[in-house]
């Protein structure tokens, strides 16, 4: 009985609402990705089980350069356990430049490549990765969304499954001075 109602509840929190790039535009903001990234940026985040329990927490210092061509994002993470981590994206714009800039990258223990898409004050970036966790290592999907809140702040959410399951999110919140 217990094993049915687990899968009951992981079922029903696979159906809670998600964004979607044609959500209503809130703000007349244009998300510009390689603009707000080039430079330093400090950020604060939390990772939580499906249930909403907090995990972790972390503090990412990144350090952002565009070439013109290419957005490299050095991110260092300190975790609250003492722990820490460094991931070196590598993002491309890929097609015609149009106001919905299309995104590739990869990083360490990203498989293939990640794809994103700005749309308005919305970047959307979704990837599968094998996340280094203190017992291994976890690969998992990510529907990764960020929302340039302007003043500098960026909120990004972003929802992990294993197996197509939800088994949590990340919250972030990135401030550039």
């Amino acid at each position: 009985m217990r094993v049915w109602l687990g899968v009951a509840i992981l079922a029903l929190a696979g159906c809670v609402g998600k964004p979607a790039l044609d959500d209503a535009k809130l703000s007349e903001r244009d998300f510009d990705l390689e603009r707000y990234f080039d430079g330093h940026i400090a950020a604060k985040g939390q990772f939580q089980d499906v249930f909403g329990t907090v995990r972790r927490r972390f503090d990412v210092d990144i350090q952002g350069r565009w070439d013109g061509e290419t957005l490299t994002l050095i991110e260092d993470f300190a975790y609250a356990d003492g722990s820490t981590e460094q991931r070196i994206w590598r993002l491309k714009k890929t097609g015609p430049i149009t106001a919905d800039q299309a995104w590739e990258g990869t990083a360490a223990g990203v498989i293939g490549t990640a794809r994103g898409q700005e749309r308005g004050d919305t970047f959307n970036w979704t990837y599968r990765i094998d996340l280094p966790v203190p017992d291994g290592t976890l690969r998992v999907d990510f529907n990764d969304w960020m929302w340039d809140l302007g003043g500098g702040t960026v909120l990004n959410r972003a929802y992990m499954k294993k197996y197509g399951v939800d088994i949590g999110e990340v919250i972030i919140t990135f401030e550039k001075p």
